[in-house]
């Protein structure tokens, strides 16, 4: 377990990157991998010629000659994948599922890679081995033995690539479900639903060299210091060009104050670069409050000084809905936004007059806008702004979701969705002659809950940590471990694999940074980054055990026993992924000569209607302005919100290290950022031990978490993920997306007696 003893809490930091991001960087390389080994894959990263990082999905920039396009995150997701140790049949001989599930996730990394296929039948404590034959044969066994195909879901994580994806999905859905769930459902699918329902399409707007044309940007509810790193080279850029950013987030972070490149002299030795004009410490989910408050007073400053601020040529041309919109922006009270958004009227105004002195305005977004109950309704919000100045389908502005895993946005493209639209139905069926099933699926938590109530029978995950992901991790442990089969295809150990069904199997697949031969010819594997980029990414790296496979081998075999009669030879895509390239240049738009662009350039754009010719694919095809309320949600005496956060030592469920270097901890994860005020007015000190519990839930509880005193908000708290998923009832989900809440948490703490 983490030895919280040794927790010691520094100030926290002021600027991100420098030379202790190098230093950092370079020791989780020499402590979990060998040097050689580590240089190697470093200097194939991002390239081209390589492998796309394993990290997040923050675009590459692939016209740039650039000696190196990494990060110190982007390094330590690296150095995980490429450990020496490795989780086989002799580790699990000598550890049992009772013990390692006392391991907190950093401890349980250090296991290593998942090196041959290995098995677990229930009232056992030990995974053994078995034949990659053998396991096929069974996990198809028992899914034809299904009284339906519906009690079966397939899971998919972000780190899957398009080829394995999209065969995944026809798998499953020439199997005859459309149980799809993906781990899109736990963050950013309150993104794709706001801005398809008004703009026509679920993805961002905005390329890379926007980022160096705007004027402004504004970054909402996001850490890029720690989550997206590469980000910060795109946001000092932008400011040394002279964009004015705005910061708006709970917690001033330090990649939201200064950035030095640790790639840059200045960086080293300098300053580095000042980042935010404006940071606007937003009370927690005030982020709605703070945007409506920015639209009234741009309203205002067109009232009373300048009517060019509102861009009425756009509206009349290319939006519906902009009459009754301004109404609803009218009606609203300063008192009030100020008290929800918990920021000033000046600094509101401050931010509107940046707004409205840009011609070109991004606007991104991460989590802090998309895991809370109002996230699809706040995100519409943010399109609303950008629409009354015009700010979409020009250089230099539209809307930025920034995914969290690198192929995440992928995944959806090839069809992972438990909700597929009509035409990939459609393409599907003619395509490969047979009919599709068109009754939606279920999500992540309608399956957690499926399982739970004993609906689902088979779990098939390809890539991540869904118990660490998901919310209430009790009540999620247990639902795993009702299944009659669960089945994970993973690079490495983590806690999901530790609570199997009745039948459980351990499936390892190639590392992306590995070499993927097929019948001695190497493969190549495409992804889809953040801004709807295509590219390519092989592997460069011996494989760490002979008794891999690929993720489309993998898919492939299942296929071929699962579906005898398909119409399709699964084993013959294995040995050449272009031949699965052209199946999906045949099915899913925007792929024509996928094989082609891949071949000539190695990466190509998706087509985005909203950004290449101002093409709304709405009903009205028209951008839709909506109407929204504030939020309304008043704490009881006792209570604080809580949201839930990442370290630096941190990428999505894998925890690389016991460290948050820039907020000042070092040495443990149990704690809790807390206004300094809140702590006094308990009689309590920064160091005390407190309890953690949901206010609806109370037997849901955090134990021994140790209070920081922080900068953040009064009645707001913060604790780190996936720790603090015990505290979300499966209840509090975003409307319609149905996103758990994890930064809109109600809750009491008491102290440790």
């Amino acid at each position: 377990m983490t030895k919280e003893h040794k927790l010691k809490i520094n100030p926290a930091a002021s600027s991100a990157g420098g030379v202790k991001s190098l230093t950092n960087a370079a020791q989780h390389i020499w402590h979990k991998s060998d040097l050689l080994t580590g240089i190697k894959a470093v200097k194939s990263m991002n390239k081209l010629s390589g492998f796309d990082c394993p990290g997040c999905a923050w675009p590459t920039a692939l016209t740039e000659n650039l000696a190196v396009e990494i990060c110190e995150n982007g390094i330590k997701a690296l150095a995980e994948e490429i450990s020496p140790n490795n989780a086989d049949s002799a580790y699990f001989a000598a550890h049992s599922l009772n013990e390692l599930r006392g391991l907190d996730d950093y401890h349980l990394g250090l296991a290593g890679r998942l090196s041959e296929p290995l098995i677990i039948r229930e009232g056992e404590e030990h995974y053994q081995p078995i034949s990659w034959a053998a396991a096929f044969d069974l996990i198809a066994a028992q899914l034809q033995a299904l009284a339906t195909p519906d009690q079966a879901a397939f899971y998919t994580s972000g780190r899957t690539s398009n080829e394995a994806a999209f065969l995944y999905q026809l798998m499953v859905r020439m199997y005859g479900t459309n149980n799809l769930p993906d781990s899109a459902d736990l963050c950013h699918e309150a993104s794709g639903i706001a801005l398809t329902e008004t703009l026509g399409i679920g993805k961002g707007s905005v390329t890379l060299d926007d980022f160096y044309r705007a004027d402004a940007i504004f970054i909402f509810g996001q850490n890029p210091g720690s989550n997206h790193p590469r980000m910060l080279k795109a946001l000092q850029k932008a400011a040394a060009n002279g964009c004015k950013i705005v910061s708006i987030n709970p917690l001033i972070e330090a990649g939201l104050m200064r950035f030095k490149n640790p790639q840059n002299l200045n960086g080293i030795i300098g300053n580095g670069s000042a980042l935010s004009s404006l940071l606007l410490q937003v009370t927690i989910n005030g982020d709605m409050a703070l945007i409506s408050g920015i639209i009234k007073a741009v309203f205002e400053f067109a009232e009373h000084e300048d009517a060019n601020v509102i861009d009425r040529e756009f509206i009349q041309q290319y939006t519906a809905g902009f009459s009754e919109f301004a109404a609803n922006i009218k009606q609203m009270e300063w008192d009030e936004i100020v008290a929800s958004s918990g920021v000033s009227q000046e600094l509101i105004r401050e931010a509107a007059t940046i707004f409205c002195q840009a011609k070109r305005v991004i606007a991104c977004w991460g989590m802090g806008l998309t895991q809370h109950h109002n996230g699809v309704a706040t995100i519409q919000q943010v399109v609303n702004l950008l629409l009354l100045g015009g700010h979409l389908g020009r250089e230099g502005a539209g809307v930025c979701p920034v995914r969290g895993h690198s192929n995440v946005q992928g995944d959806k493209t090839m069809g992972i969705t438990e909700n597929p639209p009509a035409y990939l139905l459609d393409n599907l069926a003619q395509k490969f002659n047979f009919i599709p099933p068109r009754k939606s699926g279920k999500d992540t938590i309608a399956t957690i809950q499926a399982l739970a109530a004993g609906e689902l029978h088979a779990l098939v995950t390809l890539g991540g940590n869904l118990l660490m992901a998901a919310p209430d991790t009790h009540a999620t442990a247990k639902a795993l471990q009702t299944a009659q089969l669960s089945v994970h295809i993973a690079t490495k150990l983590n806690h999901t694999h530790l609570y199997p069904g009745k039948i459980g199997l351990l499936l390892p697949c190639l590392a992306r940074s590995e070499i993927d031969r097929q019948k001695g010819i190497a493969q190549l594997v495409t992804v889809e980054n953040s801004m709807g980029i295509i590219h390519r990414s092989a592997g460069v790296l011996e494989p760490c055990s002979a008794n891999l496979y690929s993720e489309v081998a993998i898919v492939a075999n299942l296929a071929a026993r699962l579906l005898p009669n398909a119409s399709l030879n699964w084993l013959a895509l294995i040995a050449d992924y272009s031949q699965i390239r052209d199946l999906i240049a045949k099915v899913i738009p925007g792929f024509t000569d996928y094989n082609h662009k891949i071949a000539e350039t190695g990466w190509f754009y998706l087509p985005n209607g909203v950004r290449d010719k101002l093409a709304f694919a709405t009903p009205s095809a028209k951008a839709i302005f909506t109407c929204h309320s504030l939020a309304q949600r008043q704490l009881a005496a006792g209570e604080y919100l809580l949201m839930t956060t990442r370290s630096h030592d941190q990428f999505n469920t894998t925890v690389s290290g016991m460290n948050d270097r820039y907020r000042g901890i070092k040495g443990g994860r149990m704690v809790l950022f807390m206004n300094q005020l809140d702590i006094a007015e308990l009689n309590l000190t920064a160091g005390a031990q407190v309890t953690l519990y949901n206010s609806a839930y109370p037997e849901m509880e955090l134990a021994n978490l140790t209070l920081v005193s922080y900068a953040i908000p009064r009645r707001c708290l913060a604790s780190y993920f996936p720790e603090a998923n015990v505290l979300i009832p499966f209840d509090s989900l975003g409307a319609r997306s149905q996103t758990p809440t994890s930064k809109s948490i109600v809750v009491r703490l008491r102290p440790n007696s």
